[in-house]
This record gives C-alpha cells, sequence and structure tokens, in this order.
C-alpha cells in the first residue's frame, strides 16, 4: 500500500476544505467542478489524495518530499502495470505536470530530483508536447534503474522517443553512450515480455541489432527469426542483408541448419552455405539439406568436411543436391492421383464442349495446328516419360501414325520443336530420356537434328550428373555450319548448365557471341545461354564479351528482334544484384542508340528483379510516361521491370497490378502490349480473379498484339493449375479466333500451359513458403516474356522454341513426405490457406481452411501444410518439396485415437 501522508501528524492540515465561495462565474472552473461532481467516490479520493502529494513535494522538508514523491511513484506503478486506458493517477496529475517540471528545476536535493524526474517522465506520457521527446529527457535525468515498472506503454513510448532522439544527433554527430545504456534494458524487457519485434524495430533504429542475439533464447528465437525474415523485402539495400545476417546468426546459434540455410541462400552467400554443412552433424538432417540446395538449384560440391568423410555418404548427398531423385519423387506423386495415364492435345481442347464453329478450324490438319498441338502434348505430358505423339510405339499414336511421321507432320523449324518436345515429356529422367532422343541426333534432316539436341538440354534441366551427357552430347554440335543447329545445340547447353557457372560452356561459347560473321540469332542465343549458365553471378568476362559484340554489330544488325536477347543476356548475369550493374549500365550508355536504351532498362530491370525497391518501380513508370519516336522499344521491358520489382512482396504486388491497370488506360500502344506479360509474371501460376478478368478483356482486343500477349498469359497465370475457368475461357476464345491460325496458336499454346504436368507443375519462381526465389526459374520465366515482346517475329516467327526455356522454372507442386531411409512415407497433413502470423502474440494458427490429406499431396500458391501428427517431427520448417520426417522420441500412441 502506498504510504497515505494524510496519516502523517504534519500533514493533516493541508487537506483540501471544500469550496465555502459562491460559484464562480468563470465557465472553465464551471466545467472543472462539474466534472469532479462526476466522479466516483473512490476516484475524488485518489484525486484529491495525489493534488495533496503534489503539494507536499513542494514542501521546504526534504522528509516530507520523499515520503510524497514514494507515495506518487507507488500509485502510478500500480496504475500502469497494464494499459487499456490512460490510467487514473496519470490523468488526475495531468493539470500539475508544469507544476512540477517547474519545481524540478528549484530543487538541489539531487537523490530527490532524480525521483521526481521519473515521475515527470512517466506524465510526459499523456502530457509531452508532439516532438519534445520529455519522456526521454527526463528519463535519462532520473535514476538508473528497473524502467519495466513502470509498464509496458512507458517503455514503448521511451523506445520510439530514443529512435528520433539517436538520429538527431547522429547527424549532429553528438555522443549516444546514455541512449545505448537505455536500449540496453529496454530491450531484454521487451524480449521478456514476447515482443521481440519491438526489440528487433528499436536495435534498427539505433544500428545495433546484433545486440539482439545475447538475449534471444530457445524459447523465443522462432518468433524473432520470423520477424526477422519478413522484411527484408522492404529495406533499402544493405540493410536487408544485414538483418538476415542476425537471423542466420540466431539460427546457428539454436542449430537449427535448415532454417540457417534458407536465409544463407536468401543472402545468396556460399560461405554461409558451406559453413552451414559442415556445421550440421546429423546425416537426415544433412540430406534435408541437399534438398532445399537442390530445389534452389545450387551446385555445391561437397568436400570431406561436409560428409563426414565417408565416401557413400558423400555420394548419397552429392546424388540429392544433384536433383537425380525429382523425377523419381515426381512420378510417385502422379502415381499416387492417378494421372499417369497419356493425355492428347484433343483432351485438353475438348472441342465437344465448343458450339457450332469450332470443328470447322480443328480438322484441319496446318502446319501450324500441328506445331500448337506439339507444344500442348508436351506441356500437358511433361515428366511423365509417355505420350501419344512421340514416344508411343510404332504404329500407337493418336493420329494412327508412327512417332516418325508425326516428326514430319511438321514444317522445317516446326520439325526441331516436335523433336525437342520429346524432352520434355523425358523431363529430368536422365538414364532414360538420352537413349530415346539419341537416334534422331543422327538424322539427316538439320531441324530434328537441332530439336534433338534441344532435348538433350531439357531432360538435363536441373540434373547435375557426374557422367555430364550433356556437354558430352553437345559440344561438337555448337561449331557445325547450320544455324539452327548450332542454335539447337547452344540452347541445349544453357538448359542443361542453368547455374551452374560451367567454365567449358564459357570457353565454348565466348568465341560465338564476340565473332561479328556469326548471325545475330546465334550471338543472341549464345549471350541468352552464357547468361543461364552465369546467371546472377556478375560475371566479368562475359559481361565484356557481350557489350563487344552489342558494340561491334552494325544498326541493322541491332534491329534484328533476336538483338534484344544479346542484352537480355547481359541483364541475366546481374539478375537481382542491385547496384552491381551500375558499372555496366554506364557502359550500356555509349552503345548504338538503336539498342542503348534498351539494353539499359533490361539491364536495371534484371538487377533489381525481386527487390521490391520502390524507388525503382517509380522510375520506370516514369519511363513509360514517355512519348516515343518511331521505332523505339525500351518502354516494354520497362512494364516488365514494374512487375519483376514489384513481385516481392505481398503488398508490392497488389500495388503492382493496380499500376499496371492504370496503364493499360493512359499508356501507348507498345506499353499496353506489354501490360498483359507483367501481369502474367505478376500472378504466374495464381490465377486471382481480378487478374484474370483483366486479361480475358484483353485478350478480344482489337490490338492483335496486345491479345495474344493477354492470350498466352491466361496461360502464365493458370500455369499448372488446370483452372477451370481459365479452360472456360480459352475453349471460347478458340471459337472465337477460329480463323486467326496466329491468335489461334497462342490459345493452343495458354491451353497447354494451363494444364502443364496436368496439373501437377508449377512456373512460380518463388518457393519455401515464398521466401527464396530461384533465380535460375526466374530466367526462363524473363527469356520467355521477352521473346513475346515481338510475339509475331520470336514464337510465331522461326523461333517459337524460345517457349521451352519454361521449363527451366517447372517444377512439381509437391510434398513428399519421407522416412530417414529416403522411402516415401505417407502421414496425414493438413493442407490450406497460408496466414501471415508474424510479430502476433501467443501461438496463432499458420493456415485456414485446411484439409487432411494424406502425403504425397499438392500445394498451391499461398498454400501451406503442417502435419497432422505427433508422431514424426519434420528435420524442415516449411513443408514443401521433399521433406524428411524423424520420429518422436516422446510421442506416446493413443489407443483411442485411430
Amino acid at each position: 500500500m502506498a504510504p497515505d501522508p494524510k496519516q502523517d501528524g504534519g500533514l493533516g492540515h493541508t487537506a483540501p476544505q471544500p469550496p465555502t465561495k459562491p460559484a464562480s462565474k468563470d465557465p472553465k472552473k464551471k466545467k472543472e467542478e462539474k466534472k469532479d461532481e462526476d466522479l466516483s467516490e473512490e476516484d475524488l479520493a485518489l484525486k484529491q489524495q495525489l493534488e495533496l502529494y503534489v503539494e507536499r513535494v513542494q514542501d521546504s522538508d526534504p522528509g516530507v518530499q520523499k515520503l510524497a514523491l514514494e507515495s506518487m511513484r507507488q500509485e502510478i506503478r500500480t496504475s500502469t502495470s497494464s494499459m487499456t486506458s490512460v490510467p487514473k493517477p496519470l490523468k488526475f496529475l495531468r493539470p500539475h505536470y508544469r507544476t512540477l517540471i517547474t519545481f524540478y528545476e528549484t530543487m538541489s536535493d539531487f537523490e530527490l530530483k532524480r525521483y521526481l524526474a521519473d515521475i515527470i517522465s512517466v506524465l510526459a506520457l499523456t502530457m509531452s508536447e508532439e516532438g519534445a521527446r520529455e519522456s526521454l529527457r527526463y528519463r535519462l535525468l532520473g535514476s538508473i534503474g528497473d524502467i519495466g515498472s513502470w509498464g509496458h506503454e512507458y517503455v514503448r513510448n521511451l523506445a520510439g522517443e530514443i529512435g528520433h532522439e539517436f538520429s538527431k544527433r547522429q547527424l549532429e554527430g553528438n555522443p549516444v553512450d546514455d541512449l545505448m545504456e537505455l536500449v540496453k534494458q529496454i530491450v531484454p524487457f521487451h524480449v521478456k515480455h514476447n515482443a521481440e519485434p519491438e526489440a528487433v524495430d528499436l536495435l534498427m533504429e539505433v544500428e545495433s541489432l546484433d545486440l539482439l542475439i545475447e538475449h534471444i533464447d530457445e524459447g523465443n528465437y522462432r518468433r524473432a527469426c520470423s520477424y526477422l525474415t519478413s522484411f527484408p523485402s522492404i529495406l533499402p539495400e544493405q540493410e536487408d542483408k544485414l538483418v538476415l545476417d542476425i537471423a542466420y546468426r540466431i539460427y546457428s546459434k539454436f542449430a537449427k541448419y535448415p532454417d540457417a540455410l534458407r536465409v544463407a541462400l536468401r543472402m545468396d552467400n556460399i560461405q554461409y552455405v558451406k559453413s552451414t554443412f559442415s556445421a550440421c552433424k546429423d546425416l537426415s538432417e544433412k540430406e534435408q539439406l541437399c534438398y532445399l540446395l537442390a530445389r534452389q538449384g545450387v551446385t555445391l560440391e561437397l568436400d570431406d568436411d561436409m560428409t563426414f568423410e565417408k565416401e557413400d555418404h558423400r555420394e548419397l548427398l552429392q546424388g540429392i543436391i544433384s536433383n537425380n531423385k525429382l523425377s523419381e519423387g515426381y512420378l510417385t506423386l502422379a502415381r499416387d492421383l492417378d494421372v499417369m495415364e497419356p493425355k492428347t492435345a484433343e483432351d485438353i481442347y475438348k472441342a465437344h464442349l465448343i458450339d457450332g464453329r469450332a470443328s470447322a478450324g480443328a480438322s484441319v490438319d496446318s502446319a501450324r495446328q500441328n506445331l500448337a498441338a506439339t507444344f500442348v502434348n508436351g506441356f500437358v505430358n511433361a515428366g511423365f516419360g509417355q505420350d501419344k505423339l512421340m514416344t508411343a510405339p510404332s504404329g500407337e499414336s493418336s493420329s494412327g501414325a508412327s512417332t516418325g511421321t508425326w516428326l514430319f507432320k511438321n514444317k522445317e523449324h516446326g520439325k526441331a520443336s516436335a523433336a525437342a518436345s520429346l524432352g520434355l515429356i523425358l523431363l529430368w529422367d536422365v538414364d532414360g530420356g538420352i537413349p530415346q532422343i539419341d537416334k534422331y541426333l543422327y538424322s539427316n534432316d538439320s531441324h530434328v537434328v537441332a530439336g534433338a539436341l534441344l532435348a538433350v538440354g531439357i531432360v538435363n534441366c536441373g540434373i547435375h550428373d557426374d557422367c555430364d551427357p550433356a556437354y558430352a552430347l553437345l559440344y561438337d554440335f555448337v561449331n557445325k555450319e547450320d544455324p539452327s543447329i548450332r542454335i539447337g545445340a547452344i540452347m541445349g547447353l544453357g538448359l542443361a548448365y542453368a547455374g551452374s557457372q560451367k567454365e567449358e560452356v564459357l570457353e565454348l561459347l565466348t568465341p560465338i557471341i564476340t565473332d561479328s560473321k556469326v548471325g545475330v540469332d546465334v550471338a543472341g542465343f549464345a549471350a541468352i545461354a552464357l547468361g543461364l549458365v552465369y546467371v546472377g553471378s556478375c560475371h566479368e568476362d562475359v559481361a565484356q564479351s557481350i557489350v563487344l559484340s552489342l558494340m561491334e554489330r552494325s544498326e541493322a544488325e541491332l534491329g534484328d528482334p533476336l538483338a534484344r536477347f544479346l542484352c537480355l543476356g547481359l541483364g541475366l548475369l546481374y539478375l537481382g544484384k542491385q547496384d552491381a550493374a551500375d558499372a555496366t549500365v554506364e557502359v550500356a550508355k555509349t552503345l548504338n542508340e538503336k539498342i542503348t536504351r534498351y539494353c539499359q532498362v533490361t539491364l536495371e530491370t534484371c538487377a533489381y528483379a525481386g527487390t521490391g525497391n520502390v524507388l525503382k518501380v517509380q522510375n520506370l513508370l516514369g519511363l513509360c510516361g514517355d512519348h516515343l519516336e518511331k521505332g523505339e522499344t525500351y518502354q516494354a521491358p520497362a512494364v516488365l521491370g514494374i512487375a519483376l520489382v514489384a513481385m516481392a512482396e505481398e503488398l508490392g504486388l497488389e500495388m503492382g497490378i493496380r499500376s499496371l491497370e492504370h496503364l493499360l488506360q493512359y499508356g501507348e500502344q507498345n506499353i499496353r502490349r506489354a501490360v498483359p506479360l507483367a501481369l502474367g509474371i505478376l500472378s504466374i501460376s495464381n490465377p486471382k480473379i481480378n487478374v484474370m478478368d483483366t486479361l480475358s478483356r484483353l485478350s478480344h482486343d482489337s490490338d492483335s498484339e496486345v491479345a495474344m500477349a493477354a492470350t498466352v498469359s491466361l496461360g502464365l497465370i493458370g500455369a499448372g493449375t488446370n483452372n477451370a475457368r481459365i479452360a472456360g475461357m480459352l475453349r471460347n476464345l478458340s471459337s472465337y479466333y477460329y480463323k486467326d491460325p496466329s491468335l489461334l496458336f497462342c490459345v493452343r499454346i495458354a491451353q497447354g500451359l494451363a494444364h502443364m504436368g496436368k496439373g501437377l507443375l508449377t512456373l512460380n519462381p518463388y518457393h519455401s513458403d515464398r521466401f527464396l526465389l530461384s533465380n535460375v526459374a526466374l530466367a526462363g520465366i524473363l527469356i520467355f516474356l521477352h521473346g513475346c515482346l515481338d510475339i509475331k517475329s520470336i514464337i510465331l516467327g522461326k523461333y517459337h522454341y524460345v517457349l521451352y526455356f519454361l521449363v527451366l522454372a517447372m517444377q512439381p507442386r509437391m510434398l513428399i513426405t519421407l522416412d530417414e531411409n529416403l522411402k516415401p512415407l505417407p502421414v496425414p497433413v493438413r493442407v490450406g490457406q497460408a496466414v501471415d502470423i508474424v510479430g502476433q502474440a501467443g501461438r496463432p494458427k499458420t493456415i485456414t481452411g485446411f484439409q487432411t490429406h494424406t502425403t504425397p499431396v499438392l500445394l498451391a500458391t499461398g498454400d501451406r501444410a503442417e502435419l497432422a501428427t505427433e508422431k514424426y517431427i519434420a528435420l524442415s520448417s516449411v513443408l514443401e518439396g521433399f521433406v524428411i520426417l524423424k520420429e518422436n522420441p516422446d510421442y506416446k500412441h493413443d489407443h483411442l485415437s485411430t
């Protein structure tokens, strides 16, 4: 209880007397009296008591002062421990705030002065003016002690004022030691009271985030790290790396190696990846790390200190990183879902559901229609190893013809895509696929050979085999005379070794790029291939050779549609690397005016892809507002760039979609042609209703190129989802455009994409709960989109095999649980819509609207899975792809549970 000065002999006579004067005419006083009448007896007594304390604080006797201060302090502390509204003592002391400050200035007793400073500091919480920071000022003058006893709200207010004061002192060059002393008291208080986000915010303000590590323990590291990893995409450059570095160190401190590895991959720090691997001592956990590396497409050569120095362990782990289990897992999923039966293009078109006129277009056996059927067949049966056109035994193909004759139902370059589709059907199955493709490598038809070379690259896409079959098969064909064979071999190398930084490919392809006698098309594909192999590596030699090629080419050659691939190859080297591309952008300014702006914009958009940098989005929107002279094309990659930068986090993504809507209304024609593609990448494999409706509207646009781009984008947003609404829209479009072969071709491609892998695949470059972005996958999508910027010359021309770059982004959207021997282990899991629980108190649910299934299961974009049994413990905190389960040693079998 607070000591009551009324009971103290010397204080009794000063109790406030009831007023004897007649009521004053002053309306202010009237108001106060009315307020007093409204108070309950208890509140009135408290108010009078506090007023008494204020009077006694100003007494000349230090003993009386001390007693009054102690009493006041006790009253305030007991009322501020939990705060939902302004506590009564603070409310009643408000009128006396200035009185206490004035008296404070005149006090001489140092000890009592500090006591009063504490109280004024708390009162300033409700009384001080905006920006005055009086609470902090008097806190620094007050006693050095337990600030937590004044309540949570007071500590939060203090933390906010410290942030402002710190910035001010930094600007003025003043010392901040006293502030840091306070910070060291506040941070443990926040962490102890489950307010880790507030501790992180304060430490960010005072630039001392590393102080957090010592206060985090086993009970709260997950909450702290989930907050730390949730906002790098909205931080300025360099700061994001700092925050992730702290998260990495916390995860490593508690031996949570899969989580630490995810952070290391997000930072793109190969040194951290290796040290995480070396620190992990459990074989099963190491295997889980390998599955994560394989999904991200990182090629890591394991040395002895990473693998317990056992050769069989090293081979096993290296095999997982090489992705050689992917095909097996994908087919396990397909068998479990009973979708192994091959599908034909007719099964996808569903022509019988369309009214009237569709059948007229369907019966025409044109080369364009056959080419479309080839792509649809390839996409739908991707990775299944069997279909009814290319792999059916002789005499059993759907059209009553053998495989060979289907190949020759395509014209010239169409044969290349037909042969390459075999690689798509046999995707990821290197051992079973190469023998089936091999026979086409000896064909007399150069287009068939080109397609077979491309097929070799497609089969090896994402798989790193020790025997290196792709390089061995493709090496000899790169320097052949025929340009189509050269392009096939170059593309094959790019697909097979994307992200691997393989030196031999660099030595093989650099002379092709720098040789000005080589056609722009071959040089363009060589630049793309090297951009893929060295994606996001900022490799100087590759950059120099591409820039050199751009400088030496004539203006006529730079006007070729495929010259844009030279710029894109350069951009891919800096994918996501932000200001590392600045020097190359400066060099790009010296190029021929025909290509210089296109090259600069492509470089910048690639460099800031997936960063969420708002300033870059504003710059790009500014470029889209320019009025162009004839022949300028740089606005199209700027539109794509808006989507690339904005897709980093959900809020930016929504804002990006709104900005693109504005561009549709006010932009010029060349901008409108790129907007559908930008929408396609913003919700790729994620059919959002608003985007779907916009694209549906644009697919009937009077400008055929807008309509084509919108149609292809409908396929992108529905890629691998089997979305019924999109399927219906595309069927209607096929009926609407039955007389226009070009648009009908685009509709067919979109249908193939929407049913890709019979609904088991995704093109989304983000994975691991949308935390990691796969550079290789994004690069594949980017090449396809840049190809679509001139859709008539490239996709509808003779370079339709640019479509196959999408293979780089194809991944099974599955969850397969494995036991410790890496055998499939069916367990119940709950799958539902992911809920963002970052910074929420307690243990909220991470998913909503869930259903319980037995693994293996499919995960749509935005879905999250969690184990529905306590019998096993998952070695990865994110249930996606391959997840290894360990038996829970604390599990007690309940005979009542099924």
